[in-house]
């Protein structure tokens, strides 16, 4: 019997507010233990919750870049479970009455494209981190996480392979540092991911027993967990056996999954109203404002860089990539009005700089405008392919004018007919046996004596008009012996 897997996504997803989601304690990362934490982060007694207004307008905006209805009126709920980094016994999310249902996302693996359902997105705060001391037998508690802004985004169980799941999980990130609601940051546990994954026989349209693979940190773990998975599965079931509905741990060591705990119903965890915070109203107008300022997401970029600029589909997924990317490529296009150029020195040149000294493109001194106008000057015929990189190279190590670099090394390309006609004639002059040769009809000849033209002009003869000189030259003397 054939089976196919039945894979369903739950992301958490850390927004990029400066406090938490109920309280003004910071969320930045990497402070010292329990220094983010006020009564509100403790459940205090009388300390009272106060919704954040930029989590709201996050929440709308992913739910907007998702195609997802936005619901009038939602609610906060409390979860009830009892960790020790957990300080309420609590968890303020939302149940029943999500901010975001009914929504979709295009991915592409290879060359498919799938659409995959989004059941719903709501907003909840993160719980604490224990930490555990293997030495010493002990557990310790950092409460600086506790009451950190998620959004958690609930796939339709529509994925069918692990490669699905990593596309799925990338495209969401792109779409959130896009709107720069969050930065996506795995390592820092800024984007976490659930996986509840089943089998069923092909053709079968009812679901199999699922498992949920909890807290994965990365995109390549995603893909091993759920294949291991997977494969754990098929086995039991073409064995005979039963798949358990339970919780289990990826091991990034051995990669494989192991039990953690039996899978808890909603029920268990006896959500209700949280009777502090009031039901949550949004005007439709807000929705409007907030959706006339978002940018524009990953796919209105890739098509316009195929269907206006004309670029490849690679290019233009490679520029997508990254919100950076794109804003970089628009900028330099603004200067040099040369699309395709553009592309061509960012995903090579300069992307090669930026791997070669592990660099971010936000964090490089040369500018999008000096770029473009050292991509002018090429264009131009005033710098050759060959100048041009030399001077990049100090451009993006300075950060200096590419018109500073040319004058200061004389790097101007050499253009004057006269001046290469002659250094042509010096060259059928000094070669005469290689010439006569070319005459008589040896094209691969002509190679030849481009290279020796640029040799001796150190390499700054123009190489078009060079070419097209020595064609016109040697036709000349071509005619003059017949």
């Amino acid at each position: 019997m054939d089976y196919e897997s039945v894979i369903g996504l739950e992301v958490h997803l850390q927004l990029s507010t400066e406090s938490k989601i109920f309280c003004s304690s910071s969320t930045t990362f990497g402070a010292d233990p329990n220094t983010h934490i006020d009564p509100v982060t403790f459940g205090l007694p009388g300390a009272l919750p106060v919704p954040n207004v930029k989590v709201i307008e996050f929440a709308i905006m992913m739910g907007l870049a998702l195609n997802c209805d936005i619901r009038k009126l939602n609610r906060f709920a409390r979860k009830h479970y009892f960790y020790p980094d957990l300080p309420k016994g609590y968890q303020i999310s939302q149940f029943d009455e999500p901010i975001c249902e009914h929504g979709s996302i295009r991915i592409q693996t290879g060359d498919s494209t799938r659409t995959v359902g989004i059941t719903r997105i709501h907003m909840e705060e993160d719980a604490g981190k224990s930490i555990h001391d293997p030495k010493t037998a002990s557990s310790l508690v950092d409460l600086n996480r506790a009451g950190v802004p998620l959004l958690e985004i609930v796939s339709e169980p529509d994925i069918r392979s692990a490669s699905e799941a990593s596309a799925y999980l990338k495209a969401l990130r792109q779409i959130a540092r896009y709107l720069g609601i969050s930065d996506g940051n795995m390592e820092e546990g800024s984007l976490r991911c659930d996986a509840n994954v089943s089998l069923r026989p092909k053709g079968e349209l009812k679901f199999g027993t699922r498992t949920e693979l909890k807290n994965i940190n990365s995109f390549k773990f995603v893909e091993r967990a759920i294949e291991y998975e997977v494969a754990r599965q098929l086995s039991l079931l073409k064995n005979g056996e039963e798949v358990v509905q339970e919780t289990r741990l990826f091991d990034s060591t051995t990669g494989a999954t192991k039990s953690m705990r039996s899978k808890e119903e909603s029920a268990e965890y006896r959500y209700f109203p949280d009777p502090d915070l009031p039901p949550l109203v949004i005007e439709e107008s807000w929705i409007h404002a907030l959706r006339a300022k978002m940018p524009k997401l990953p796919e209105e970029h890739f098509n316009e860089l195929v269907d206006t600029f004309e670029l490849s589909e690679y290019d233009a997924g490679v520029l997508t990539a990254e919100k950076s990317f794109i804003d970089f490529f628009m900028a330099v296009v603004e200067v040099c009005r040369n699309p395709k150029g553009a592309a061509n020195w960012i995903t090579s040149e300069l992307f090669a700089l930026l791997h070669k000294e592990g660099l971010e493109i936000e964090r490089i001194q040369v500018t999008p405008e000096q770029l473009g106008r050292l991509i002018s000057l090429i264009d131009e015929d005033i710098l050759s392919g060959r100048m041009a990189k030399e001077v990049f190279e100090v451009m993006f190590t300075s950060g200096r004018d590419p018109e500073e670099i040319i004058e200061e090394r004389g790097l101007k390309q050499l253009t004057d007919d006269t001046t290469i006609l002659e250094l042509i004639r010096t060259a059928f002059d000094e070669n005469p046996e290689q010439l006569k040769q070319y005459l008589a009809g040896e094209q691969k000849l002509h190679g030849f004596f481009v290279g020796q033209v640029m040799k001796a002009s150190g390499g700054a003869a123009n190489p078009k008009k060079v070419n097209e000189i020595l064609r016109a030259e040697a036709t000349r003397r071509e005619n003059e012996s017949s």
